[in-house]
């Protein structure tokens, strides 16, 4: 493995990245960051959730200003913190989920905000000239332009977005995570068009987690790890397993799980056969036992998403089987799903787990108004003590259950989302990205509830992309892979291994293939 020179300068350098420093508070994301991209290559740029690869992007691409450094495009330092100078430099970010317009057609979301105008008027004729050109660049059908968004299948939108993004000249085009919701189809679309434009001197960052997919586009990869720049490598020479050695390090290769107490029974309490739901879930399958924990993994666009929510019925399965304790079960619905004996943790605590303006009595009690109730009247003081017992027990940091939840620290809003789950003592909790954003202390509290639940004789699924934390927490891990589940490792496994794992390169000493 080879380490090119990190902090030389090129004269064909698109960008140089040039000491950039970052703190978020007690927070060190980006440490003294030197890097450059050239013009005319693909540059991968990779590292685990945390790393500080989105943070980069941001100074980048003038989204966020840097405590220290600064960024040079073509030579010229571009104005710390500044989009439109950022823009009028030649930077263009096309990120993972299409920024667009789902009811505006893709000539209006192209030139939204820029239009091409004449004499204070849209210059229409122009202006679809220009979005032809476009269109054919990208080699899509000019035709069309006169589309909505809404009416173009995913893949195509990711180019309608690509498209926006060269509606400026363009020196540096930022893809992030551009592949994780496409098709096979798509992706082979994709790769052609970047590397046209690579072949155009057109400098390219590719941020990507599926490590099989950067030897087929990129001609350098720069790995980061704990907000530094850990080396860059020519792409010929990393394998996906060499390129999760050098994003981990050391420092996981063994999880700590000397306070495991582990009570799994050979009780099947859940199992799936075969669930699809849509291209993203295509084939999963897995047996939950009694006080076990089962790590489900995978990285973006790998379906881990789908079969959680698949298994609570927020969107149904299409196909395949789901059984509850042996018997066949049809989960239609999140309520279906409760009274069966589940409940779910869902990842996007903001936008799918707190009711911010309320206070925590109605975030807790919102889910079990027919447990607080008797005789048909809801019962404020068993809500009162339910609540003030799970304050306690739980540690969050709030005056009382009137508390607003919105004005708590995302800890504590997490533990309050986790308590509610934990309400009418679920057989099997399902619980995704348990710690996204949330502080260490919290981060450990929310394990231990997790392992205080399966310690009690119930089950769990944790999705999770921390490699640590689903190393800590699970018995077993279930690695999804292109909307399967394909091998089954255990708990102890390494994080290389795992990572190798999800990239499709599989180390059989540490695999059990799923029959």
């Amino acid at each position: 493995m080879t380490d090119d020179a990190m902090t030389e300068d090129s004269p064909n350098d698109v960008l140089q990245v040039r000491g950039i420093d970052k703190r978020y508070g007690g927070v060190h994301a980006l440490r003294q960051v030197t890097w450059s991209v050239r013009s005319g290559e693909v540059h991968g740029l990779v590292g685990e959730n945390g790393a500080g690869k989105s943070t980069l992007i941001k100074m980048i691409s003038g989204a966020e200003m840097p405590d220290e450094g600064i960024v040079l495009v073509d030579g010229s330092q571009v104005p710390s913190g500044d989009t439109q100078a950022a823009l009028a430099a030649g930077v263009s970010p096309v990120y993972q989920e299409p920024q667009l317009f789902a009811d505006l057609t893709v000539e209006e979301n192209i030139f939204l905000g820029r239009e091409e105008t004449r004499f204070g008027k849209v210059d229409w004729a122009d202006q679809r000239g220009r979005v032809e050109a476009l269109l054919e660049r990208l080699k899509l059908e000019p035709g069309i332009m006169h589309k909505r968004v809404a009416d173009l299948p995913v893949g195509e939108q990711q180019l309608v977005s690509i498209a926006k993004a060269f509606a400026v000249d363009v020196r540096l085009l930022i893809l992030d995570e551009p592949s994780a919701i496409l098709a096979s189809s798509d992706i082979d679309r994709l790769f052609e068009i970047v590397r046209g434009l690579r072949d155009e001197g057109i400098g390219v960052i590719y941020i990507s987690h599926r490590l099989d997919e950067l030897g087929r586009i990129t001609d350098r990869i720069t790995v980061m790890r704990d907000g530094s720049v850990i080396g860059t490598y020519p792409a010929r020479e990393m394998s996906p397993t060499k390129i999760a050695r050098a994003m981990v390090g050391d420092k996981f290769e063994v999880a700590d799980r000397s306070d495991r107490r582990s009570v799994v029974t050979d009780e099947v309490v859940l199992s799936a056969s075969s669930l699809s739901q849509g291209p993203r879930l295509t084939n999963a399958s897995f047996d939950l036992h009694r006080g076990e924990i089962l790590g489900i993994y995978g990285l973006i666009g790998s379906g881990t998403t789908e079969l959680v929510r698949a298994l609570y019925g927020i969107v149904p399965a299409a196909s395949g089987e789901i059984r509850v304790k042996g018997e066949k079960a049809e989960i239609r619905s999140p309520h279906q799903a409760m009274r069966l004996g589940m409940a779910m943790l869902p990842g996007n605590r903001k936008l799918q787990g707190v009711f911010l303006p309320k206070s925590l009595s109605f975030n807790l009690s919102s889910s079990h108004l027919p447990f607080f109730s008797r005789l048909g009247f809801f019962s404020y003081a068993r809500e009162r003590r339910s609540v003030e017992e799970f304050i306690a027990r739980l540690r969050v940091k709030a005056p009382g259950p009137s508390t607003i939840i919105g004005s708590l620290s995302g800890g504590n809003q997490q533990k309050v989302v986790m308590a509610r789950q934990l309400v009418e003592a679920p057989e099997v909790l399902l619980v995704e990205e348990p710690t996204q954003g949330v502080d260490v202390g919290a981060k450990a509290e929310i394990h231990q509830l997790i392992l205080d639940h399966a310690a009690q004789g119930r089950s769990a699924i944790v999705v999770s992309t921390d490699l640590e934390e689903i190393r800590f927490l699970s018995d077993r891990i279930l690695v999804m892979r292109h909307g399967e589940s394909t091998v089954e490792m255990d708990g102890e496994v390494s994080a290389v291994s795992l990572l190798s794992a999800a990239s499709g390169e599989v180390e059989e000493a540490e695999v059990e293939e799923r029959v």
